[in-house]
């Protein structure tokens, strides 16, 4: 049976090349190693682009989704702000800084990009029910999708998750299951359950719908490149949880170059994790090619994924473009997040705090050249883990009584 994926051609294992045709797998039979789309692109034009819709379809023609996508149920999330930070630029000594704030998008982080493009394959392949494995924003945007494209929904997570996440996900319907473990291990667990009848007609977003459900990233760096003039930045830095959205943004840029859509100019990209579930940054610095797994302990708990799938991609790309792999403690994670606020009115969830510590320590190093054009990620609203700024931050500054010599007093 022939299905229309757009300019998608294929399925290809990244490791050994592969190739299969375009249905719901994500393991190479070869040599077991993660399948990607592999396309084969018509002529793409920066006016073509323009004229689409402001959302993730104006790029139908470079992702594995049929030409009448934007005509279907979905979420239609994308083309969210690239906010010129000359605030938090000064504070951090950057000439020229934009924040991509995906805190935009209609259940409010970038897991609606990809989820998008899931569902579509998803309706492609007959499937009745929309499933995952989350740290949290994944679970919402799903059950939101299937809402909207009128699919059921089961999602898995690990049970203590932040409760703001817990209620998105609940209030869109479905089934939400909680699991006595990690995030790797609500991961194993869903792998079992695809070869089970229990989860037969079912489309697991990030794992039989991978090779799809990725290539939604890719249209972070779409978005950067056209808002920054149709040009790279020189530097990106990228948050890392499964390693996934770094590898596709990485894949955006080439696509870009390759079509002459942007200048074939050097870009730099830097990964950010948090200390307490640092594998890749430990793998960078010690100069390793593998990633050792590790038990995730951190308020970043979108990132907390021990065994980062994408691990040694992303080690090869921070390495081949001239980036770097760093990691931020619990503490500077808050105090991005403030800093953040405090100078361009942006409320981050906890991975954006990530990436804005990130950000500053690479700065503070000297490995990020602050005169570089430089664009970091905020990939979630801080309104889902308002308990990582809860105390202090949670109460007024002053209680006074309604008269203005109580006011004078307090000021």
């Amino acid at each position: 049976m022939s299905h229309d994926f757009g300019p998608a051609v294929a399925l290809s294992c990244r490791e050994c090349g592969a190739r299969y045709p375009l249905g719901p797998s994500f393991a190479c039979q070869e040599c077991f190693g993660p399948l990607e789309a592999a396309y084969e692109f018509g002529r793409v034009t920066r006016e073509e682009i323009a004229a689409g819709p402001a959302s993730i379809w104006r790029y139908r023609a470079l992702l594995p989704v049929p030409a009448d996508v934007a005509t279907k149920p979905n979420m239609n999330p994308g083309w969210t702000k690239l906010v010129r930070a000359g605030n938090l630029g000064r504070a951090l000594g950057i000439r020229s800084l934009h924040v991509k704030d995906d805190s935009g998008n209609p259940t409010h982080s970038f897991k609606d990009r990809v989820v998008a493009i899931a569902v579509e394959a998803a309706r492609t392949f007959g499937f009745h029910t929309l499933s995952c494995s989350s740290t949290g924003n994944l679970a919402g945007a799903v059950t939101a999708a299937a809402a909207r494209a009128g699919l059921d929904a089961c999602v898995f997570i690990p049970a203590n998750l932040e409760e703001a996440k817990i209620a998105m996900a609940r209030v869109f319907g479905g089934r939400l299951i909680g699991i006595d473990g990690t995030y790797d291990e609500v991961n194993r667990f869903c792998s079992e359950l695809i070869g089970d009848p229990l989860g037969d007609k079912w489309g697991f977003v990030n794992v039989n719908l991978r090779p799809y459900y990725a290539e939604g990233s890719k249209t972070l760096a779409y978005e950067i490149a056209e808002q920054l003039g149709w040009r790279l930045p020189e530097q990106i830095v990228i948050p890392i949880a499964s390693g996934s959205q770094l590898t596709k943004i990485d894949k955006g840029f080439k696509e870009l170059i390759a079509l002459g859509l942007v200048e074939d100019a050097p870009y730099k990209i830097f990964g950010a994790q948090a200390a307490g579930c640092s594998p890749v940054s430990a793998a960078y610095k010690a100069g390793h090619d593998v990633v050792q797994p590790v038990k995730p302990d951190t308020i970043a708990k979108s990132l907390a994924i021990g065994n980062p799938a994408d691990g040694p991609y992303v080690l090869d790309i921070a390495r081949r473009t001239g980036g770097a792999v760093e990691d931020v403690t619990d503490p500077e994670i808050v105090a991005a997040i403030k800093l953040l606020a405090s100078t361009e009115g942006i409320f981050a969830e906890t991975a954006g705090g990530v990436t804005v510590g990130v950000l500053k320590k690479l700065v503070e190093s000297g490995r990020l050249d602050p005169e570089a054009e430089t664009v970091v990620l905020n990939t979630g609203d801080g309104l889902k883990t308002l308990d990582a700024v809860a105390g202090e931050s949670s109460r007024p500054t002053a209680v006074i009584r309604p008269s203005l010599d109580a006011f004078r007093a307090a000021v």
